[in-house]
């Protein structure tokens, strides 16, 4: 969901607009592609990151208002000078932990503030959306008349109202971390018009966006890894974001190395860098490094994916079996360590043999056009997190020709997985995370 997707989900109600925009175009603007300008664009970035703090600020500052004057209405406690003291410090406390986790050093401390923010980001959004709708019902209604209108402002109707929202907040945040952790299979079947050599079919298991750290450990890896298993698969590809920016913010990488090793298939498990499999500092979704530096992973992180048992490809291209090629493609934003540029399409294929089937693996459903005209027969894809939270899953199509699911581009089939993990706030409302059983049939 950092640097292109997960332009417009956060620096924080902004977060709203900011963890959609990151999942959506987040991060284009830096582009490796484009190195020689990207220190002007990085402090550019920089520069969007504090001129929406203040914004940030004002939404907070609006929904304390709105919450102290409806619990108030609510109980005469709320009204005491003590208690919404005590209130405040626990929201201020909430409202910089982002800052708070941001500078702190990698510790226990924190591990636990950073969850606790990402907790309040997802809140925050439902936050300002129910109450600023409430908001505006309140001011139409100022304007109309109708019977027992007086009600409706009086103390015991604001009390009402602010229990109408606090319950649509609560179900919002409750659903989305509990689907958040929650992961589902999702089955697609293709044909592909070219002769699979020894193989009639191929059974691929497709997953994305792991985004190990702070939201996802072990537990959830363990659920991941058994659903893999359960689809008896020949083949599992990793379509990038298998980190979440930080090495540092893993919980025992060794537990994690065992869990992934447990991947059982015909030929292995292979995998492609995304946006996040590199080492950087990210605040609310806006990414801070050093001036002049290029992005890319931390060995440790090289080293965890090959104690996995996972194969990365960086603009590689196997032959399995003798029967189809499998082509792992550097990110489009963040080649990585050893690569400037990458490979286009064209230059991916042109020394393959066309009449065998073509498997593209590559983090962002970018050129798709490009990839069927290159010759590429399936081209799997993550990274959009299908928009992770509601409207972030409506605004998604505007960034995306296939933000999630199923395309057919020509003779090319692109999927698109909603992903694993998160981005940003530990939730996901009206998406889900999952793993993609894909059958693949050979003419």
């Amino acid at each position: 969901m950092d640097s292109s997707p997960l332009a417009l989900q956060w620096v924080i109600c902004i977060d709203i607009i900011s963890a959609w925009f990151l999942i959506g175009v987040e991060g284009q603007d830096i582009s490796d592609e484009e190195w020689c300008g990207y220190d002007r664009k990085r402090e550019g970035t920089e520069m969007i990151a504090i001129f929406l703090a203040p914004v940030y600020l004002l939404f907070c500052f609006y929904i304390w208002v709105r919450a102290i004057r409806w619990m108030g209405a609510c109980h005469w406690l709320f009204q005491m000078k003590w208690t919404r003291v005590s209130m405040g410090i626990v929201y201020t406390l909430l409202v910089f932990s982002i800052l708070i986790a941001f500078g702190s050093p990698a510790s226990l401390f924190r591990t636990w503030v950073k969850r606790i923010s990402n907790y309040w980001l997802g809140t925050l959004m439902y936050l300002i959306l129910t109450i600023g709708v409430a908001d505006l019902l309140r001011l139409i209604c100022k304007r109309l008349r109708f019977q027992h209108k007086e009600l409706l402002f009086s103390p015991a109707g604001h009390a009402a109202v602010g229990a109408v929202c606090f319950a649509v907040i609560l179900v919002f945040t409750v659903t989305g971390i509990v689907t958040a952790h929650c992961i589902r299979t999702t089955d697609y079947e293709v044909s592909v018009e070219k002769d699979g050599g020894k193989l009639d079919e191929l059974n691929v298991v497709l997953v994305a966006d792991l985004h190990l750290g702070y939201n996802i450990g072990n537990w959830h890896m363990k659920q991941m890894v058994e659903k893999i298993n359960r689809q008896s698969p020949d083949i599992v590809l990793i379509a990038g974001d298998i980190f979440d920016n930080e090495y540092e913010a893993l919980r025992n990488p060794e537990q994690l190395e065992c869990t992934l090793s447990g991947i059982r298939s015909r030929y292995g498990v292979y995998a492609c860098y995304g946006n996040h499999d590199i080492e950087e500092p990210v605040l609310a979704g806006f990414t801070f490094s050093k001036k002049g530096k290029k992005k890319e992973s931390n060995p440790r992180m090289d080293e965890f994916v090959k104690k996995s048992g996972i194969q990365l490809l960086r603009d590689e291209t196997v032959l399995i079996e003798d029967s189809f090629y499998l082509c792992g493609r550097a990110d489009y934003e963040r080649p990585g360590r050893g690569i400037d540029t990458r490979k286009t399409p064209e230059e991916i294929t042109e020394d393959l043999n066309r009449e065998k089937p073509i498997l593209v693996l590559d983090h962002e459903p970018r050129e798709l056009q490009e990839l069927a005209d290159a010759g590429a027969d399936v081209d799997l894809c993550g990274h959009t997190h299908d928009g992770q939270m509601f409207p972030g899953n409506l605004l998604i199509h505007l960034f995306w020709e296939n933000p999630c699911g199923y395309l057919k581009k020509n003779q090319m089939h692109n999927i698109v997985t909603s992903g694993i993990g998160v981005f940003g706030p530990d939730m996901r409302v009206g998406t889900k995370s999952e793993i993609c059983n894909i059958r693949i049939h050979f003419q």
